[in-house]
């Protein structure tokens, strides 16, 4: 193929310590080797890319970077007999927009075993409207429901209005579970809208959280924020339920004790949505592409452009989004 040009979303480090992000033509030459080189339709914004945006060193070691640690699109060439020209794909997890660069470029080069087929049931902007958020919020949803029927009592869903809780509150309502959401929003309509049964804010769930358990109340949750929110979730289950953690934005300690755990079989499960096997991360996408796929997931995003993602980055790290922001780089 030739040198193409094409459009990315770029961090550069003039100076030590000194972010600048811009609109920069690149060339797909200048991509690292892979596999599969992929033309992106779509991307969405998390919260990892916005670190990778604002020189976060945990995320991103090397600048100049193109973040976007979610990518979907159309294969352009292979070097390996799983995919084809014309195979429409996605991309999340493992190093994209980390250390290679990612999915708010147009062009992407990857290894084979980071990609996976687009399932039957969704189109390109679907999958990103999932990302992954969704995935993350599948593989909590799918070790949870191993266990935990809807019978068996309600779900607590923290930092629910953003991506991955959004998405586990969607995904449970619809398979008839009652959810009840932690937030610290006071506009609550996307949780309405979503099936939300209850709806408990953070500072009324962070009261009285010094006794090492606490009223039993949930079959079952599932945490996107860690920290505080995350011990008194795991304190406040019922017998033998299930608690997944897959996220530290509020932080990366756990205040607990044994207590959840000794005395009433709380489980808790981390989520690594990174590195899971391809095998289950198939499955989870399948799950998302059929059973899963949820009404009002088309009126969950906001759709954007590169040249709009500065200021989300800016809401972002304020913990102001809500939902899901795709990334149109068609």
């Amino acid at each position: 193929m030739d040198n193409v040009s094409y459009k990315s979303f770029f961090v550069e480090e003039p100076e030590k310590n000194n972010f600048i992000r811009k609109i920069k033509n690149l060339y797909i030459n200048d991509l690292p080797p892979g596999d599969v080189l992929i033309r992106v339709h779509y991307s969405s914004l998390n919260y990892k890319d916005a670190l990778s945006a604002t020189g976060n060193r945990g995320v991103t070691r090397q600048y100049p970077h193109t973040p976007g640690i979610d990518a979907a699109g159309i294969v352009e060439e292979s070097l390996v007999g799983t995919f084809k020209k014309g195979d429409r794909v996605i991309v999340t997890s493992y190093d994209l927009g980390m250390n290679t660069a990612g999915g708010f470029g147009q062009y992407i080069r990857v290894p084979k075993d980071w990609v996976v087929k687009l399932p039957d049931g969704l189109d390109l902007k679907q999958s990103m409207v999932f990302g992954t958020a969704g995935f993350t919020a599948g593989m909590s949803i799918f070790k949870l429901t191993q266990t935990i029927r809807p019978e068996h009592g309600d779900i607590l869903v923290t930092g629910a209005t953003g991506g991955v809780g959004s998405l586990a509150c969607g995904i449970l309502s619809h398979l008839g579970y009652s959810v009840t959401a932690v937030t610290g929003k006071t506009d609550t309509t996307l949780l309405n809208n979503l099936g939300v049964k209850a709806i408990i804010s953070r500072n009324n769930f962070l009261e009285n959280t010094k006794p090492p358990v606490l009223k039993p109340q949930w079959a079952g949750a599932i945490d996107t924020v860690g920290g505080e929110i995350l011990a008194t979730a795991i304190k406040s289950t019922k017998q033998d339920g299930i608690v997944t953690c897959c996220g530290n934005v509020a932080s990366f300690d756990l205040p607990i004790n044994v207590f959840p755990f000794i005395l009433r079989g709380v489980s808790l499960l981390g989520i690594d949505s990174q590195h899971c096997p391809m095998d289950f991360r198939s499955s989870v996408w399948k799950k998302l592409a059929s059973d899963w796929k949820f009404d009002y997931l088309n009126s969950i995003y906001d759709e954007i452009f590169l040249d709009q993602l500065n200021d989300k980055i800016t809401l972002i790290l304020k913990g102001e989004l809500k939902g899901r922001t795709l990334v149109n780089l068609k």
